[in-house]
C-alpha cells in the first residue's frame, strides 16, 4: 500500500498534461486503453449509449473467441459494465440494463470457448455485484423481484441464477415469498422434469435465503424424489442455518452407516450440531475420528478444545504409538509427527518405510527432506532425495532436469555425512544403478557434469 501511494504521488506529480500525453500514446497502440480513456472522458449519458452499443455490437458479431482469448474478452466484458457503472447512477436504469447484459448470455457463451472460466465469473461475479449494487439502492423491490424472475425463466449456461442468489440481500420476506409462489406456478406447468427442477432449484436458493428449511425440504424431495446422501446433508444444512438443530440431526441420521460420500461436509455439520447440543462425548467422538484419519496441527488443536490442552501429551503419545504400527506412508503423518517435535519417531517412520516413497508426491517430499536436512539427519534425507530423482529420470521429464540435478548434487555432499548406510544402498552403489538405468539421458548427465 505504501508502494501504491508512493507511484500514485509521483505520477500526480508530473502534472495533467504530461499524465494526458502519456494515455494518448498508450492508447495509440493499446484498444483497451482508448477504451479507458473514452470512458473517462464521456458523459454519464455518453457511456450509457456506449454499452447499449456495445452489447448490441456483441449480438450482431460473427466472430469466434478461442480459448486463448478468453482473458481478453472477459476484459472486454468488464470494461462494458464499467461503461455502464459509470453512466447510470438511476438504480432502475441500471438493474435493467444488467439484466440484458445477463439476456445476452447465449449469444455471449456461443461466440467463445469459456473452458477456462473467465467469461463465465464475469457474469457470477462482477454483473452480479453491479445488480446487487443498484438493488440495494432501489426502493421498487417488486420490479427488482420482477426482473429476477423475468431473467430467471431460462438459464442455459447456468449464471442467470447468480441473481436468484442475491435476492435475500436486497429484498424483504414478503417479495420473496411472492416470487416463490410465481415460481412454484411455473414449475407447476412444466411438463419437461428438467425446465420443471429448474424452478424449483431457484425456489430451494430462496427458502435456502428467508431460512425456510420446512419449504426446502419439500422442494428438493419434489425436485429429485429419492433424497441422496448429498441431498440430506443439503436438507440437514438449511435447517441448521434456520436455528432447528434437532431436525438437523435427525436429517444426519438417515445417511446410511458407513457412507464416505461427502463425509467430511457431514462431519462439519455433526460438529456445529453436537456442540450447540452440548454433547461433549459425541463430539470429542467425533473429533477424535477426524484426528485420527487425518493427523494435523489443525484436527489435534479442534480436540484439545473440547478435552483440553493438558491432555496434549498424552495424546500424541498414544497417536505416535498408532501411526508407527501401521504398514502404509503417509507423507502427512511423517509432517505431523515433525510439526509436533517428534522428529525421532518421524525418522524412524519413514525409514521403515522407505521402500514406499515416492518421488512424484514432490510436493511434501521436498518439506519433509528440508525438514530432515535442517536436523542433520543425512541417511533419511538421502533417501528421500533419492526417490525424488528416480521420479524425475524415469519419467524422462527434461524440464525438471535441473532439479533432478540439484538433488542430486545434495546427494553427493549428504554421502560424506552418513555413518551408517543400514540396509540401504552406499552412494556410490546408487549412483552406479541410476548410471545403468539412465546413463543414455544425455542431456541430463552433461549439465550435472558441468555443476559439479
Amino acid at each position: 500500500m505504501r508502494l501504491k501511494n508512493n507511484r500514485k504521488q509521483k505520477l500526480m506529480d508530473l502534472g495533467a498534461d504530461a499524465l494526458a500525453e502519456a494515455l494518448l500514446g498508450l492508447a495509440a497502440h493499446s484498444d483497451e486503453a482508448d477504451d479507458l480513456i473514452e470512458q473517462l472522458i464521456a458523459t454519464p449519458r455518453e457511456n450509457v449509449q456506449r454499452f447499449k452499443k456495445k452489447l448490441s455490437s456483441l449480438k450482431r458479431s460473427r466472430r469466434f473467441i478461442d480459448w486463448r482469448g478468453s482473458a481478453e474478452f472477459a476484459r472486454e466484458l468488464e470494461m462494458l459494465l464499467q461503461d455502464l457503472k459509470s453512466g447510470v447512477d438511476d438504480p432502475i436504469t441500471g438493474i435493467e440494463l444488467v439484466a440484458a447484459f445477463y439476456e445476452a448470455d447465449n449469444t455471449i457463451f456461443e461466440m467463445c470457448d469459456d473452458s477456462s472460466g473467465n467469461i463465465g465469473d464475469v457474469f457470477r461475479y462482477d454483473a452480479k455485484e453491479l445488480f446487487a449494487d443498484y438493488a440495494s439502492r432501489c426502493k421498487d423491490k417488486e420490479k427488482i423481484a420482477d426482473i429476477i424472475l423475468k431473467v430467471n425463466q431460462k438459464d442455459n449456461y447456468g449464471i442467470r441464477d447468480t441473481l436468484i442468489d442475491c435476492a435475500g440481500n436486497c429484498l424483504p420476506e414478503p417479495d420473496i415469498r411472492t416470487m416463490i409462489a410465481k415460481l412454484q406456478k411455473r414449475a407447476d406447468k412444466e411438463k419437461d422434469e428438467y425446465s420443471k427442477r429448474h424452478h424449483l432449484v431457484l425456489i430451494e436458493s430462496l427458502a435456502r435465503q428467508i431460512k425456510d428449511a420446512k419449504l426446502f425440504e419439500k422442494t428438493r424431495i419434489a425436485s429429485w424424489g429419492k433424497l441422496s446422501t448429498a441431498a440430506l446433508i443439503d436438507i440437514a444444512r438449511v435447517y441448521l442455518e434456520s436455528g432447528d438443530v434437532e431436525t438437523a440431526h435427525s436429517w444426519l441420521k438417515k445417511i446410511p452407516e458407513g457412507e464416505t460420500h461427502q463425509a467430511y461436509e457431514r462431519d462439519k455439520l455433526l460438529e456445529v450440531i453436537y456442540q450447540k447440543l452440548g454433547d461433549l462425548e459425541k463430539l470429542t467422538e467425533l473429533l477424535y475420528q477426524k484426528f485420527r484419519s487425518y493427523h494435523s496441527t489443525d484436527t489435534l488443536q479442534a480436540l484439545l478444545n473440547v478435552i483440553g490442552h493438558d491432555k496434549r501429551d498424552e495424546v500424541l503419545a498414544n497417536e505416535v504409538v498408532n501411526i508407527l504400527k501401521t504398514d502404509r506412508l503417509r507423507e502427512s503423518d511423517a509432517a505431523f509427527m515433525i510439526e509436533v517435535g517428534k522428529i525421532d519417531e518421524a525418522e524412524k517412520y519413514l525409514l521403515k518405510r522407505a521402500d514406499q516413497l515416492d518421488g512424484n508426491h514432490y510436493g511434501s517430499l521436498l518439506s519433509l527432506a528440508e525438514a530432515m536436512a535442517a536436523d542433520n539427519r543425512h541417511l533419511v534425507t538421502s533417501l528421500i532425495y533419492r526417490s525424488l530423482l528416480i521420479s524425475i529420470l524415469e519419467r524422462g521429464y527434461t524440464k525438471a532436469y535441473p532439479h533432478g540435478i540439484g538433488y542430486l548434487k545434495n546427494l553427493d555432499k549428504l554421502a560424506t555425512s552418513v555413518a551408517d548406510w543400514k540396509e540401504f544402498n552406499h552412494h556410490e552403489a546408487f549412483k552406479a544403478q541410476i548410471i545403468e538405468a539412465h546413463g543414455r539421458k544425455r542431456s541430463f548427465w552433461s549439465k550435472y557434469e558441468v555443476q559439479k
